[in-house]
């Protein structure tokens, strides 16, 4: 599903905005002890210097004063104590349709090594093969859900339909069991550390193949009959559609309206360049993420190499013969 160099509102918005996420609400009661734990097992960490960025070499902040995370540019200890005070859970979705199964078992594996390691996890598994979904080993406090959907014949349809699925299971199931959703393609592997630094009200991933290009060498929908369509003098990054994520009622937001837009485009009789993530960057134009994620976090490194501007490599492409995968 992976694809590289060729390349808020609705009817439930009322039912989310009803629900309180766990993770804003930490008991009065624990403050106390909270306080008695900073005091007496305080980290000691070095000084930051107002004059000294963290990174010279790279932008670290977005226009709209969004961090864009590198390696070097967060303190993870720091970050891990701050999201364990609130006893977060975080959600992670992957399509495992058809013949994509296949990639579960090093996905699962790869994760429990590296993906959020010391936090709560929920691992769910959209798959038209709930027979073939893999016995993975977790770790305390980690779980796997395994939740049935039909496939398509085509594997754009199965790319798209992702919006609608994880829309709805968002709104009917997510948002009463975990604080934060990640959205990943299974095609791949955590090949490094991928923590709570990455999480938001809403993330995007910079495109590998993007990252240094122009706006106009973006490969948007450039046709205005799409609900995608991005002109030419528009745009600020390329995201790529393989991991995005945040808050489960702001992925919410982001996946209905890509399920609509596209379902407009479908009734209009056209189809956005590259399906799903064509929309998606439509939608993260005029809704600007609060957290932007570096080409560390979505690499092929069998396609680009290793860059020396790459400290880390975290989420990268597992080779593979797509033609004998897709449509299968």
């Amino acid at each position: 599903m992976l694809r590289w160099w060729v390349s808020r509102a609705g009817s439930g918005a009322e039912e989310l905005r009803l629900g309180r996420p766990k993770c804003c609400s930490l008991h009065l009661g624990i403050l106390p002890l909270i306080v008695l734990a900073l005091v007496f097992f305080g980290m000691a960490y070095a000084q930051p210097k107002v004059l000294t960025p963290s990174r010279k070499d790279v932008l670290v902040l977005t226009p709209w004063l969004a961090p864009i995370i590198w390696e070097g540019t967060f303190n993870i200890d720091i970050l891990n104590e701050q999201f364990r005070l609130q006893n977060i859970t975080v959600g992670l979705t992957v399509f495992a349709i058809k013949k994509y199964v296949v990639f579960l078992k090093l996905f699962l594996e790869t994760a429990e090594q590296h993906f959020m390691v010391g936090h709560k996890v929920i691992y769910y598994v959209f798959t038209d093969r709930p027979a073939d979904v893999p016995q993975v080993p977790l770790g305390a406090g980690r779980k796997l859900v395994v939740l049935t959907v039909r496939n398509y014949s085509r594997w754009q349809d199965v790319s798209m339909h992702r919006m609608e699925m994880i829309s709805r299971f968002s709104e009917q199931r997510f948002l009463h069991e975990v604080d934060y959703l990640v959205c990943a393609d299974v095609d791949m592997k955590f090949s490094d550390h991928v923590g709570v630094e990455i999480l938001s009200a809403l993330f995007g991933t910079l495109h590998p193949g993007f990252y240094r290009a122009s706006r106009e060498a973006f490969t948007y929908e450039r046709r205005p009959k799409s609900q995608a369509y991005i002109p030419w003098d528009e745009g600020d990054f390329y995201y790529m559609g393989a991991f995005f994520g945040g808050s489960v009622v702001e992925v919410y937001h982001l996946t209905k309206a890509c399920h609509q837009a596209m379902m407009e485009d479908k009734a209009n009789g056209i189809e956005a360049v590259w399906h799903d993530e064509s929309h998606l960057n439509k939608y993260l134009l005029h809704h600007k993420p609060t957290k932007v994620l570096s080409p560390e976090y979505m690499w092929d490194q069998q396609l680009l190499g290793w860059p020396s501007i790459m400290k880390k490599l975290r989420y990268v492409a597992v080779p593979k013969n797509h033609q004998a995968i897709r449509n299968r």
